[in-house]
């Protein structure tokens, strides 16, 4: 059973949302500010029964998405999907900026939202975060000075542990597998998020930088994560 918070100050919205969210498999929350939201994460947490995903409003009295996604952060590495108008590209990146996994765009299409969820919770489980036990245990990838034990969910550059959030490592953990293949942002996407990319670019573009900042010693100058203008991104080796 999966818990799902649906977050927007519309209510009309939320009551589409737990329409297009009918699964035995889901069990839903609701709140309609950003205040409501943190603090049914922290309950969740203070209960034993912590939130698996997040749909997340970016327009809210009281405390708006931005600003709740701060604070869920604080608590959770819990998957945060932002909810965007299709105006809102700005919204879009500074979601991603403060750690939002993704975003769909209103008016909803279910065949989307649908995929995204699914999406975001099966990368939280593969990654441990929800289950542990069921982690998989892999290879240990290694392109010059980055490491990476899939088991461990760990990986170090020249010997240094960098924290990657969980579509950062994914990102890092897809491309390492294919060293000097180009992949352009709408193959990472639907390799990464196992989603239709929809036009991901800001998307992929955004956690790529993240990553990029992480693991480079000089972003502006990256010996491993390259960008192959007009086609995409690629993992080589050190320089």
């Amino acid at each position: 059973m999966y818990r799902i918070l649906l977050v927007d100050d519309d209510h009309d919205i939320v009551g589409a949302l737990k329409i297009y969210l009918q699964n035995p498999d889901y069990e839903l929350f609701c709140a309609y500010n950003g205040e409501q939201a943190v603090a049914a994460v922290e309950q969740g947490i203070e209960a034993g029964s912590p939130i698996d995903l997040v749909l997340l409003d970016v327009m809210m009295p009281v405390m708006d998405g931005p600003a709740a996604l701060v604070e869920i952060r604080k608590l959770s590495n819990v998957p945060v999907i932002m909810l965007t108008a299709k105006s809102e590209d700005a919204d879009k990146v500074l979601g991603l900026d403060l750690g939002a996994d993704d975003y769909v765009t209103k008016p909803f299409v279910p065949a989307e939202l649908l995929a995204r969820v699914r999406s975001a919770l099966r990368r939280y489980k593969r990654l441990g975060a929800a289950n542990p036990q069921e982690e998989e245990a892999t290879a240990t990838l290694v392109l010059g000075g980055i490491e990476l034990n899939d088991a461990a969910k760990k990986v170090t550059v020249d010997g240094e542990a960098v924290a990657l959030t969980p579509k950062e490592y994914d990102i890092c953990y897809f491309l390492m597998q294919h060293p000097g293949r180009v992949y352009s942002p709408a193959a990472i996407y639907e390799a990464v998020w196992g989603a239709p990319s929809y036009g991901c670019e800001n998307t992929v573009a955004v956690h790529v930088r993240h990553l990029r900042e992480k693991i480079e010693i000089n972003p502006a100058e990256p010996r491993y994560l390259m960008v192959v203008w007009g086609r995409g991104y690629k993992m080589g080796g050190a320089r």
